[in-house]
């Protein structure tokens, strides 16, 4: 390369996508029901995309990133882009956006792709399928056309690509691969079409290619890292390519840094956030920009700017230029603390989201080029120091009581005690039939929501008619034959938010939506002080649902590690502490669920492995906390009060003994999209309590049949005891409509009831 490449200045590596109104989400849902056409979804995407760049440019940062949006999942785009379409899309004849949607929702006649979490984020991609003959392919037509929109505007972008060996390593082997096969193994193949889309974008005047390696924050071997090392070597080789910046969130590379550095690529990326300072004797590095990520993109909280600058001082003289970043894409903030107006104007001033993020980033950019001058070092230092004194942040009353645990409130009974109990008072049949929690919420039930939190519906009106919402759910159940039922959660807007709102310690927010996947959204709340429960939360609504019927109706609450995963959570102490406060809330609504009667109490964790550090290192003192919050939460309950417990999408042979650990009588478990493929790690693992492997992915409009569940079902079956074994979908079922449900339930009971006779 010869000629001349701008600096990178201030940049972020993306941001929010589903637009600051969820207007990609109305799109993206109004397309999938066939009330509007491909031109229309084109014209949102391109409106959003058009909206993101003039904002981001209106901010100041000197490198505008493209390729960041997405219709669905970035990795899911880096698949289509690279020609990873698996033959089973391949062959259903269908136009681009109609194999792209099948491969993230599936059809008919194809599963969809596996889903699962996105590092330690409750974000969830879309697992790629490699096999030895999987042809790649270039397909450059949304970067390439994302860089000439931008263009078009007179904005000059950056497009942002996942990088060759991360998309490998994030990607599965295709059923039917060899043993021993991985898809790494295809490395230099997809080589070849990294390097002529380099080729292409330089074509194009591309000055600054960005390739994210995220995989290698994590252990990786000694071989993954020389592939590392051989995909820069080859792409940073090319005669013909625009400006190489590499980066990587979420933790520290690592070992892997000196293989970046001493790679003919241009700028390295570093997360200063989640991880440290690169030591200084790093062979290479002083040759490269560093790209340093001092702002946190994945929480709330405004950034301590004078000691974001001092990291930024103390990396330029390990490098040859330093700028100025996000600690990695804005993705998981919301857009615009400015929306929120109804935030108390105390805590307003603690926050940043991704608008005030961006600013932050220019502020640093320009105090490292010319000095601390901007009002706003003296402004945040005013707001961190207000934050520290705020009374409200610390409850004693909260303190002093779980000062006073000891470990006796973490035990129950041993579990063959408890077992007898609860076949004595349940008397429940073989291989029992449930659901996970939640039901579809429909028009009606939201829109009652929204009228009550109006003021335009009064109280008794809303009980009424989530009490007949309630009463419609339970039959149904019954009609279709289920063994222990739910209420459905009418009442609840989300699974953390629900809870949020009514705990002290706990703020909401009105516009400040996050993409969890596609066109999933949630509104994290944001945890910022002592959490307490000033009176019970779903005791009304359970006990309610119970009385309606003589068969088991499940309690429904959230574990404290999911509502610390799912919420903006305080930093100012350690993570551990603030689970022991929310796990002490929940364990008195346990104690009120048990003493008004109900049987079953599911304490759902559906992100502990999200949360489970990347490094093996950091693991054990993580896993120990986690597991005595669920056990604080649960150990008050009565032996013949059985506790349920649910995990999501993850790799759930990493946390084995902590699932063991958690000592809950039932666990299900997201089994689905991968075939039951935990399941053996399960059993393997001595696993000996009741266990529910997801036989129904709820993430995907498709229904399955009878046939196919009972595959699954006997699947488990070889591996888990009958006796332990419960049939139940993935998840809950909120984001299904009963069109959908109604079909899939009764095709799960016919298959549990031909597996059980």
């Amino acid at each position: 390369m010869t000629r001349s490449i701008p600096p990178i200045g201030a940049t972020v590596p993306g941001y929010p996508r589903i637009g600051p109104n969820r207007e990609l989400k109305r799109a993206l849902e109004s397309f999938w029901s066939g009330e509007s056409g491909r031109d229309d979804l084109e014209a949102a995407a391109r409106a959003e995309r058009e909206r993101s760049w003039r904002r981001l440019a209106a901010l100041g940062l000197d490198s505008v990133p493209s390729n960041t949006f997405s219709l669905y999942d970035q990795v899911l785009d880096a698949a289509v882009l690279t020609g990873a379409v698996p033959p089973r899309f391949a062959s259903l004849g269908l136009d681009g956006p109609g194999t792209y949607f099948a491969m993230a929702r599936g059809t008919t006649g194809a599963a969809p792709l596996e889903l699962t979490k996105w590092f330690d984020t409750n974000y969830h991609y879309l697992v790629p399928e490699i096999a030895p003959t999987t042809r790649f392919h270039l397909d450059p037509a949304k970067p390439v056309g994302e860089v000439r929109e931008g263009l078009a505007l007179g904005v000059q972008t950056r497009p942002v690509l996942l990088g060759p060996a991360s998309f490998l390593l994030l990607s599965k082997a295709a059923d039917g691969a060899p043993a021993g096969f991985a898809p790494l193994d295809r490395l230099d193949d997809l080589l070849a079409v990294y390097a002529l889309l380099l080729t292409t974008l330089a074509a194009e005047g591309v000055a600054w290619v960005q390739l994210d390696e995220p995989a290698y924050v994590a252990d990786r071997t000694a071989d993954e890292l020389a592939a590392l090392g051989r995909a820069y070597a080859r792409l940073g080789g090319l005669t013909e390519r625009p400006a190489l910046l590499v980066s990587a969130s979420f933790g520290s590379l690592g070992d892997a840094l000196p293989v970046l550095a001493s790679s003919p690529v241009e700028a390295i990326g570093l997360d200063l956030v989640a991880g440290s300072l690169p030591d200084a004797d790093v062979p290479g590095l002083s040759g490269k920009t560093v790209v340093a990520g001092v702002v946190d993109g994945r929480n709330v909280w405004r950034t301590d700017l004078d000691a974001a600058l001092a990291t930024l001082r103390a990396v330029e003289p390990l490098a040859a230029a330093v700028a100025v970043s996000t600690s990695c894409s804005l993705l998981h903030v919301p857009y615009d603390l400015d929306a929120e107006t109804g935030l108390d104007p105390q805590l307003r001033s603690w926050l940043a989201f991704a608008d005030q993020k961006v600013a932050e980033v220019v502020t640093l950019a320009a105090a490292l080029r010319d000095g601390r001058r901007s009002p706003a070092f003296d402004e945040a230092a005013a707001a961190l120091a207000d934050r520290a004194a705020a009374p409200r942040v610390v409850d004693d009353a909260v303190r002093t009581r779980l000062g006073g645990l000891t470990a006796a409130d973490t035990r129950r009974a041993p579990y063959a005690e408890r077992a007898a109990a609860q076949r004595d008072r349940l008397a429940l049949p073989p291989l029992p039939t449930t659901t996970i929690g939640s039901f579809p919420q429909t028009g009606d039930v939201r829109r009652a929501r929204a009228a009550f939190r109006a003021g335009r519906l009064d109280a008794a009106e809303y009980t009424a008619r989530m009490r007949a919402e309630i009463e419609r759910v339970i039959r149904l159940q019954e009609k279709l034959g289920l063994d222990v039922l739910v209420h459905g959660e009418p009442e609840r807007n989300d699974m953390v938010q629900y809870f949020a709102e009514q705990l002290a310690g706990f703020a909401t927010t009105e516009h400040g939506w996050v993409q969890s996947y596609g066109s999933r959204c949630v509104r994290p709340p944001i945890l910022y002080g002592d959490v307490s429960r000033p009176a019970p939360i779903t005791v009304e609504w359970a006990t309610y649902a119970q009385s309606l019927t003589d068969r088991p109706v499940k309690g429904m609450l959230t574990g404290p590690v999911t509502i610390l995963a799912w919420s903006f959570v305080r930093d100012d102490q350690p993570l551990a502490d603030t689970a022991r406060q929310v796990a002490l809330a929940l364990r008195d609504e346990v104690g009120d669920l048990e003493a008004a009667g109900v049987g079953i109490v599911q304490v759902d964790e559906p992100a502990l492995r999200e949360l489970l550090p990347l490094r093996a290192a950091d693991r054990p003192a993580y896993l120990a906390w986690s597991v005595d919050a669920f056990r604080l939460a649960t150990a008050g309950a009565d032996d013949a009060t059985q506790v349920h417990t649910h995990l999501c999408y993850s790799e759930f042979g990493d946390v084995v003994a902590a699932i063991d650990g958690l000592d809950a009588d039932v666990t299900s478990i997201e089994a689905a999209r991968s075939r039951m493929e935990i399941v053996p790690d399960v059993a393997a693992s001595g696993f000996a309590r009741g266990i529910g492997p997801g036989v129904y992915d709820i993430h995907s409009p498709r229904v399955p049949g009878a046939d196919e569940i009972e595959e699954l079902l006997r699947r488990a079956l070889a591996a888990i005891p009958g006796d332990r074994l419960w049939a139940n979908p993935d998840c809950g079922l909120k984001t299904r409509t009963y069109e959908q449900v109604e079909p899939a339930l009764t095709a799960l009971v016919a298959a549990a009831a031909r597996v059980r006779s």
